[in-house]
């Protein structure tokens, strides 16, 4: 992206509403962004030699070069929380000022009680209401329209925390090469605030499908297929995925969520600063980016590094672009995101200058004992970032550097 002049051509942003004034002219957006990735990391080379594959043949087919794996004790919530802290640090607030903590994830620690319970706990979000939604792969976004809509019903509400997670490693079939190349591991989070009058989420349209539902899904492990002898051994507690199905739904799916935003909101393609987009297959991302006329240098590819970590890919994707300051301040960015259900999203964010903490490996972390301390919270300001080392997800802390719908689908 090279002129980061805002395309919509807008004058500077007013002050932050205050809270007296009626909650439906308060606008929320984005105060601040977080990332967290595991420390291990599986080349090609690796994941081919079980999947009866060849490196090349991975990236050619899909882009995908590397993806994060968990260690055996970390579970979603110690990637979330280690990701929610960096956000509330970038957002410059202190976590006890959450009042409301969401976590989307299709992989959480234990089916009861809700994952951001156990985020909550770690991180001392002791005034938070915390609650997860599933969504799969546009669980953030979701949880995001939940999260905004609560901040502008509730005048007292203050934040929000948004947490996308996946832990896909532990329920992917290594020998399945459908899924093995694709599916990986991280958190990306989010905190919602009160922004400048002109700035923040202007527009949500959410939809899902329930009978695309088998396309992709972990059968057993739940009240319909309870663990037993016969499910474990016929592996139905790993990711099962039709690739040609969804391959279909998100070639359908992905340029009606731009092309109907678009026209919901009376703009043009290149009114558009920024396209934050869910990071199934870089490949096929950028062939149906070129294909809806989406300039390259402003639709971020993530998933060349990280694999699919499915409701962190959009989140991760935007806190990426905000690190590397791709952001203009009233900049318009158009997210989409489709995922498992089958379900969809599109939103409009004007963005407001939040600044993104990405926590992340370096080759000096692999022998770190502990991360480095948390500094003082940075400001809301110009984006900015960096990828800093980091021990377990337990332990981390933040470190500062950085539709109408289609046809026979139903739209909330």
């Amino acid at each position: 992206m090279t002129d980061r002049t805002p395309k919509n051509g807008r004058t500077p942003l007013a002050e932050p509403a205050v809270a007296s004034e009626a909650p439906s002219r308060r606008p929320i957006g984005i105060l601040g962004m977080g990332s967290y990735l595991p420390r291990q990391i599986r080349t090609n080379e690796e994941v081919a030699r079980t999947a009866g594959v060849t490196a090349d043949w991975i990236s050619e087919r899909t882009g995908v070069r590397s993806r994060h794996t968990a260690a055996p004790d970390e579970a979603a919530s110690d990637l979330s929380a280690a990701a929610l802290r960096a956000a509330v640090a970038a957002a410059g607030i202190d976590i006890d000022q959450l009042d409301l903590l969401i976590v989307a994830t299709s992989t959480p620690d234990e089916l009861g009680p809700s994952t951001a319970c156990r985020v909550q706990a770690l991180t001392g979000a002791r005034n938070a209401v915390a609650l997860d939604v599933g969504a799969a792969c546009s669980g953030w976004l979701f949880a995001t329209q939940v999260a905004h809509n609560w901040l502008t019903a509730n005048p007292s509400a203050r934040y929000a925390g948004v947490v996308g997670v996946e832990v896909y490693s532990k329920f992917v079939d290594p020998a399945d090469r459908g899924t093995a190349v694709l599916f990986a591991d991280g958190a990306a989070a989010s905190v919602l605030g009160p922004v400048p009058v002109g700035g923040g989420f202007e527009d949500f349209r959410l939809g899902s499908d329930g009978t695309g539902a088998h396309h992709v899904l972990i059968p057993a492990g739940g009240s319909r297929a309870p663990a037993s002898t016969d499910t474990l051994g016929t592996l139905r507690h790993r990711i099962h995925m039709d690739g040609r199905a969804v391959r279909d739904f998100i070639s359908e799916i992905f340029p009606l969520i731009v092309s109907e935003t678009l026209v919901r909101n009376r703009i043009k393609l290149d009114d558009i600063d920024a396209f934050i987009v869910h990071q199934p297959n870089p490949v096929l991302l950028r062939t149906l980016g070129d294909r809806i006329g989406i300039p390259r240098d402003r639709m971020l590819i993530v998933g060349n590094e990280v694999g699919n970590i499915g409701a962190a890919s959009a989140p991760y994707a935007l806190a990426s672009a905000a690190a590397q300051g791709l952001l203009p301040v009233g900049g318009r960015v158009l997210v989409a995101v489709f995922g498992a259900g089958l379900t969809w999203g599109g939103a409009l964010l004007t963005w407001t200058g939040a600044s993104s903490i990405r926590l992340a490996p370096t080759a000096a972390a692999q022998s770190a004992a502990r991360p480095p301390p948390l500094p003082s919270p940075n400001g809301r300001g110009s984006a900015s970032g960096s990828l800093l080392p980091h021990a377990s997800a337990a332990h981390a802390a933040a470190s500062a550097g950085q539709t109408s719908q289609p046809p026979k689908r139903s739209s909330s």
